[in-house]
């Protein structure tokens, strides 16, 4: 064991070092020893001051920065925590609702809601869960609005819509495909 100790300090990489450790350590022995009484002292308190300096700007200065910035974002955090609870007991109890019931498109059905919106189809016609629809100078304002009510009471989609603008400004001829999305 002694012999590898030995065989480590005789190492090239591990005297190179070592040697200049010793160099330097002597020459700050020479330089310390150079220095009179009051100047060994100011450079003790010059170093601790140093020091002291160094620890302050590294460890607590950071610590205690961050430490005021949390104080001053904490509150803002909790309510941002207070709101996703809140969204998150909302998401649950609808989790567990019954899905409403939509009434099944038909023609009867679909003839009803343009006619409230006073909108008239030239034909509708249904092939199994699929309605073909063909409306003649009607507003695209109304239609838009039309489909978009559709859409939300009896989730209804459009598969494929062709829209033509007419001269008249705001109307346009229109052929659309409607599909439902049925909740089984």
């Amino acid at each position: 064991m002694r012999r590898s100790i030995d065989a480590m300090r005789n190492h090239a990489l591990v005297k190179q070092p070592l040697q200049a450790w010793l160099g330097c350590k002597a020459q700050a022995f020479v330089f310390w020893q150079a220095r009179s009484e009051q100047e060994r002292k100011l450079l003790t308190l010059g170093s601790a001051v140093v020091v002291l300096a160094l620890v302050w700007a590294v460890l607590f200065a950071p610590a205690m920065e961050g430490r005021t910035e949390l104080k001053k974002s904490l509150p803002q955090l909790r309510q941002q925590a207070a709101q996703l609870q809140a969204l998150a007991a909302e998401a649950a109890t609808l989790s567990g609702s019954v899905p409403i019931d939509v009434a099944v498109m038909s023609r009867d059905s679909l003839v009803k809601t343009l006619a409230a919106r006073s909108l008239t189809a030239q034909s509708v016609g249904m092939t199994g869960e699929y309605a073909k629809l063909e409306l003649r100078n009607v507003s695209f304002g109304a239609l838009l609005q039309w489909l978009d009510a559709v859409r939300r009471e009896g989730r209804i989609s459009v598969q494929d819509a062709s829209i033509t603008a007419q001269p008249t400004p705001g109307l346009v001829d229109a052929t659309l495909t409607l599909h439902q999305d049925v909740v089984k």
